[in-house]
């Protein structure tokens, strides 16, 4: 074989061996992009968890904050001011409908405490007793769970009780931890009762 027939065979022969570093090189750099795509896709669904998550945590303390004002805001519009009369203020008729409503209200009041006494202890109250006798994290799934176990009368969805008890991390009363995506919920290590406080002496 001659010199000129061997150089075009040397010169295939080495752009076949760069053309297969450059598509080795091409492949890796595929896997690395498509790794990192798939980290921040993780990372993303993680965040838009967390703020849906969060959300319903708001919407949940926003509706606390206004059942709280709802029975001052009432009384305040069920008892209107006294009207100037011409021939003067009268007492007695003032002070009869003011122990009308009064009535009333006590009547409505005692209805509302025998109707939530016969429907059973809360969903709060089921969450944070369940929470204090586990020893180990617990999701909001095996919560409801649990409770639906214990209590087969009554429906207990996942995201009713993972509302519920990010309420109590709010107010302290529960503990939140996450496992990667994942998050788990614990009782707090110190849980004051309201005996407990009721029961410690007012100071000056």
């Amino acid at each position: 074989m001659s010199k000129a027939q061997q150089e075009p065979a040397g010169i295939k022969e080495q752009y076949a061996l760069k053309v297969a570093a450059d598509l080795e090189r091409n492949t890796k750099e595929q896997e690395r992009l498509g790794a990192e795509a798939d980290a921040l896709a993780d990372q993303l669904r993680a965040l838009q968890r967390d703020h849906a998550l969060l959300l319903s945590v708001q919407q949940a303390l926003a509706g606390e904050t206004s059942s709280a004002q709802t029975p001052a805001e009432t009384s305040e519009a069920a008892v209107p001011k006294p009207r100037a009369s011409a021939a003067g203020p009268k007492p007695a008729r003032q002070k009869k409908g003011t122990g009308t409503r009064a009535k009333k209200r006590s009547t409505k009041d005692t209805g509302t405490a025998t109707a939530a006494k016969s429907e059973g202890p809360t969903l709060v109250s089921l969450v944070r007793d369940h929470l204090s006798r586990q020893s180990e994290p617990r999701s909001a799934a095996e919560i409801a769970a649990a409770i639906t176990q214990a209590h087969p009368d009554r429906t207990v969805k996942p995201t009713v009780v993972r509302t519920t008890v990010e309420g109590l991390v709010a107010k302290g009363h529960a503990q939140r931890s996450k496992q990667g995506s994942s998050v788990f919920y614990t009782a707090p290590e110190h849980k004051p009762s309201s005996l407990d406080r009721d029961s410690e002496p007012a100071t000056t």
